[in-house]
């Protein structure tokens, strides 16, 4: 009798078992993440591929539940791809979206089907990734497709025969994964993203026939002379040292060419990822990479990066830290005040405000590897998490101290006065006051329609507002700027920084300005590069 008619075993998917192998793939990667991020060292032993596997089906899922509206296996694979963490989330979300590519429009899924799609799927998943490696994800993923595929081949194939063979595929490519990788077979392991992925078949093949099928445990690390493995602690890789995600939006498949070309030229492990939302086309684009300001850059070009993360390509392990050393972290909100920063030897968070967290502060307290550290935040919203992630650095030893910077300027004020001789006390009380001692102000575009200390605004006003506080309105950004520095020197000042953003010619005007009224003031002009604001001030 054929496998499809036994009582309880699907001979077709519907929506509602879409929804059901979702849970279960959830459920098997959450009680398995401990081993997959224990068996993590290719491409970077960073020991997360199964909390990013699980982050990245969480995400899918829980958009299935959400969206009523959509196909399941169109919110699963959005879901998946908006929501992906890391090189093996990108290939994962991508599996997904070539099977919601292929699967979208269906109502009930049978054998023949689901092997096309999964075919479709794993050739996708090739196509994403930058420079494919054999022995990896990608290895498996096809294996188990030629396998579903083997099964229609040979005659008429139902469901359950389909999905079974992938798994067995897939699950056969996955202990030959040693043989093909240098990584894997020093590290007496077999692929962790592979791993991962029998685990989404074997959880289908549940989900199909009502019975998981039965399998060894994931192998584990090989012990040594008779003990235990040590958990895995990596050095950081040799290559490039920074893991750059985020999405894109408002851009199209000629400018994420470009970028892919881009990241590919500046970096490793480069995975872009494409799905259609309600809002328009977005990509999940995921790189390693030496220079994160200009991969940053890059995205700003090819549309409008958000959700950015920056992560460290080091140990899961705090490293510990250099006894007497002192370092500077601060937020950088845009690649020219990166720039800036970077050249004084600060530890640089290239992140928006929004996206900013606290375990993004941390990882970059932490990775400094100093004794003594100082944050600025530069940003009167960034200030919260900073505290936070210096509170947590304490307990583990750190000397951290967050200086309560509100603006870049003033992070700049800080920086410009610290000294390494000095007692690390001192020399905060010193940033501290420097800070404090510069008053701010921004030119900004706004967005929509609101109510300001300065009257009503509609989106294409220029808003001129000093120490967080709207103060100018108009039509012109020079005519504001101009407006708005008179007002801030008329309490007097010496030195003058202007940050200045894309469109030269408001620096321009701003300075002939300044020296026209204000001779006497001392002008420090700096480009603020792509993401800047149209002009940040600090006057001392």
């Amino acid at each position: 009798m054929p496998a499809g008619t036994f009582p309880g075993v699907l001979e077709a998917l519907d929506e509602a078992a879409v929804g059901r192998w979702s849970r279960a793939v959830v459920d098997a990667l959450s009680a398995a993440r401990g081993r997959l991020d224990e068996l993590n060292v290719f491409p970077v032993p960073d020991g997360d591929t199964g909390t990013n596997l699980l982050l990245t089906a969480e995400a899918g899922h829980a958009a299935l539940e959400a969206d009523g509206g959509a196909a399941p296996w169109t919110a699963l694979a959005r879901g998946a791809v908006l929501g992906a963490r890391g090189n093996s989330g990108a290939i994962l979300a991508q599996l997904l979206r070539g099977l919601a590519d292929a699967l979208a429009g269906a109502h009930r899924v049978d054998g023949p089907a689901f092997a096309a799609a999964l075919t479709d799927a794993a050739r996708a998943a090739y196509t994403a990734v930058a420079d494919p490696a054999e022995g990896t994800f990608l290895t498996v993923a096809r294996a188990g497709a030629d396998a579903a595929a083997g099964a229609v081949a040979t005659g008429p194939a139902a469901l359950a025969e389909v999905v079974r063979a992938a798994a067995d595929g897939a699950r056969a490519a996955l202990h030959a994964t040693p043989g093909q990788l240098s990584a894997l077979a020093d590290a007496g392991v077999v692929d962790a993203g592979g791993a991962g992925w029998c685990l989404v078949l074997d959880a289908l093949v549940g989900t199909v026939t009502g019975e998981p099928p039965a399998r060894a445990p994931l192998p584990g690390r090989p012990s040594r002379a008779g003990r235990p493995a040590a958990p895995l602690v990596a050095e950081p890789p040799a290559g490039p040292g920074s893991e750059v995600q985020f999405l894109l939006a408002d851009s199209d498949e000629a400018a994420v060419a470009r970028l892919s070309e881009r990241l590919a030229a500046l970096g490793d492990s480069l995975v872009v990822v494409g799905v259609d939302t309600p809002g328009g086309r977005e990509w999940n684009v995921h790189v390693h990479v030496s220079d994160v300001g200009a991969a940053i850059e890059a995205g700003i070009e090819a549309g409008r990066p958000h959700r950015l993360t920056v992560s460290p390509l080091a140990a899961p392990r705090p490293p510990a830290a250099a006894p007497g050393t002192r370092a500077v972290v601060a937020l950088a909100c845009s690649a020219g005040l990166a720039d800036l920063f970077g050249g004084e030897g600060v530890t640089v968070l290239p992140a928006a405000v929004d996206e900013l967290s606290e375990e993004l502060v941390l990882t970059a307290v932490l990775g400094t590897r100093a004794a003594q550290v100082v944050v600025l935040p530069n940003h009167a919203d960034a200030v919260a998490p900073a505290t936070r992630a210096a509170e947590r650095a304490r307990a583990d030893g750190r000397d951290v101290v967050v200086v309560p910077t509100r603006s870049a300027v003033q992070g700049m004020a800080a920086v410009a006065v610290t000294d390494p001789a000095r007692r690390f006390g001192d020399d905060t009380v010193a940033m501290a006051e420097a800070a404090a001692a510069t008053r701010w102000a921004e030119v900004t575009v706004a967005d929509q329609e609101a109510l300001t200390s300065a009257g009503r605004c509609g989106p294409g006003d220029v808003l001129g507002s000093a120490e967080g506080d709207v103060v100018v309105l108009g039509a012109d950004a020079a005519t504001v700027a101009r407006d708005l520095l008179d007002r801030l020197l008329s309490a007097g000042g010496e030195l003058v920084t202007l940050v200045v953003g894309e469109d030269a010619s408001l620096g321009e005007a701003v300075c002939a300005h300044l020296a026209a009224v204000h001779p006497t003031v001392e002008v420090d002009r700096h480009a603020g590069g792509p993401g800047a604001l149209p002009l940040l001030i600090g006057v001392e």
